[in-house]
């Protein structure tokens, strides 16, 4: 049973940076694709990211975060991490981590979920 585990997120001010991150455990972690999702007060969850491995490192990223949100991945420690600059009001919700073995942008093609981080970005 694969179990994820986020943290890391927290209240920063406009402009600013946080990084997250995210524990899988249970499974070997170069097998699952991992990605990041999202979701503020009122609206429906959305892709962030994601990241995967077949032979090299390949990752996407919604094109509201594409220049300012990085992930990558440490494969000893089994984490992943969401490396995010110039932060917006519009970049707050929880964040949720979840992995499957393929890579998708569909909220509904992913498997393992974790329980979400709450990032708030104020003015």
């Amino acid at each position: 049973q694969v179990q994820l585990v986020e943290s890391g997120g927290g209240v920063v001010q406009v402009g600013e940076s946080l990084k997250l991150s995210c524990k899988l455990s249970g499974r070997t972690l170069s097998r699952y694709a991992m990605g990041w999702f999202r979701q503020a007060p009122g609206k429906e969850r959305e892709f962030v990211g994601a990241i995967t491995w077949t032979g090299i490192t390949s990752t996407m990223y919604a094109d509201s975060v594409k220049g300012r949100f990085t992930i990558t991945r440490d494969y000893v420690k089994t984490e992943m991490y969401l490396h995010m600059d110039s932060l917006q009001p519009e970049d707050t919700g929880v964040y949720v981590c979840a992995a499957d073995l393929k890579q998708s942008n569909s909220t509904t093609a992913w498997q393992y979920w974790g329980q979400g981080t709450q990032v708030t970005v104020s003015t």
